[in-house]
C-alpha cells in the first residue's frame, strides 16, 4: 500500500510545491490581469499574501509532516517567504524589461521554489 510520509521530503516538496507553484502563479496572473501590467510587483505582493496560509498547511502536513508547534513554525514560514518574497521582486526587476511579467514571474517562481526549500527544512520546519 503507498504511503506518502515513505516519500522521501524532496519529492513531497516537489509534489506540493507545483501544487502550491500553481496555485500561487493563477492569484499572480489574476492580479496582474485585474490590475494591469505596470501593477506587476503589487500582483506579486498579492500572490504571495493570498497563497502563504495555503502553502504554510501543505508544507507543514504534506511535506515535512510535523506535528504542534503552529505559531512557533508559521512565523519562522513567514520569515522564509519574506526572504522569497524579496528574492522574488529582485528576480522580476532583472526580468521584466526582456519578457513579459507573466513569463518573468513563472521562472521566478521556480527559482525561488528551490530556495525555499532549503530554508523549510534547515529552519521554518527543523526539527530538533
Amino acid at each position: 500500500m503507498f504511503e506518502w510520509n515513505k516519500l522521501d521530503d524532496k519529492v513531497r516538496f516537489l509534489i506540493i510545491g507545483c501544487v502550491n507553484a500553481a496555485i500561487s502563479y493563477v492569484i499572480f496572473a489574476l492580479a496582474l490581469w485585474l490590475l494591469g501590467e505596470k501593477y506587476y510587483q503589487l500582483a506579486v505582493f498579492l500572490q504571495w499574501s493570498i497563497s502563504s496560509v495555503f502553502s504554510y498547511l501543505n508544507q507543514k502536513f504534506f511535506v515535512f509532516c510535523t506535528k504542534g508547534n503552529y505559531l512557533k513554525e508559521y512565523f519562522k514560514c513567514c520569515t522564509t517567504w519574506l526572504v522569497g518574497y524579496i528574492i522574488n521582486v529582485l528576480i522580476l526587476e532583472l526580468l521584466i524589461h526582456s519578457l513579459n511579467a507573466y513569463l518573468a514571474q513563472f521562472i521566478s517562481i521556480f527559482l525561488v521554489s528551490v530556495i525555499t526549500y532549503i530554508l523549510f527544512k534547515y529552519f521554518a520546519f527543523k526539527r530538533f
